[in-house]
């Protein structure tokens, strides 16, 4: 591909949003903020990807999905690097993606709280419950209880609607 035909990184940008995250996919993993970067390095495109954390089953799937996705489009030279540092953080999904989690039926992190979660941590030891209130995504009460701190995946916890008696998951600060 030579220079003057590469795909402007706007572009790229919009094919990457059309990547679904594989164990939530209603939500992109641009939503999710963990592209932290696109940059052409000559005729080869780098990807910057954070995973959500280390351990990620998913990276993977992730990666492997980037590569096709960006592929389908004609680009032949990509290179994807994982970045640790900063480490990412619920804070990192967009506004849009919150929305499509909730539509999902997934609360979606409380705003404001993930640079708090080492507090709101000890503080649920402390007490013995929970002291972060998660909305329905249902039916929108705040009357909500955490039934597990482990939830379909190990990105989410299991909450219950005191109101509509439905149960759900919460994405979990990290």
């Amino acid at each position: 591909m030579a220079t003057a035909t590469l795909p402007s990184i706007e572009d790229i940008w919009e094919w990457l949003a059309q990547v679904p995250d594989p164990e939530i996919p209603v939500i992109s993993i641009t939503d999710l903020g963990i592209i932290r970067d696109v940059a052409w390095d000559g005729d080869t495109l780098v990807v910057t990807v954070t995973p959500t954390y280390s351990g990620c089953p998913a990276t993977t799937v992730i990666n492997l999905d980037i590569e096709r996705a960006l592929k389908e489009k004609g680009l032949q030279r990509v290179r994807l690097e994982r970045r640790l540092s900063p480490a990412w953080t619920t804070d990192w999904i967009s506004a849009e993606g919150r929305s499509k989690l909730k539509t999902y039926g997934i609360a979606p992190p409380v705003d404001g709280t993930a640079a708090d979660v080492t507090l709101l941590k000890r503080l649920d030891r402390l007490s013995g419950r929970s002291s972060l209130t998660v909305g329905c995504p249902r039916c929108g009460s705040s009357r909500t209880e955490k039934i597990s701190q482990f939830g379909s995946t190990a990105c989410k916890a299991s909450y219950r609607c005191s109101d509509c008696l439905e149960p759900f998951d919460y994405f979990k600060c990290i």
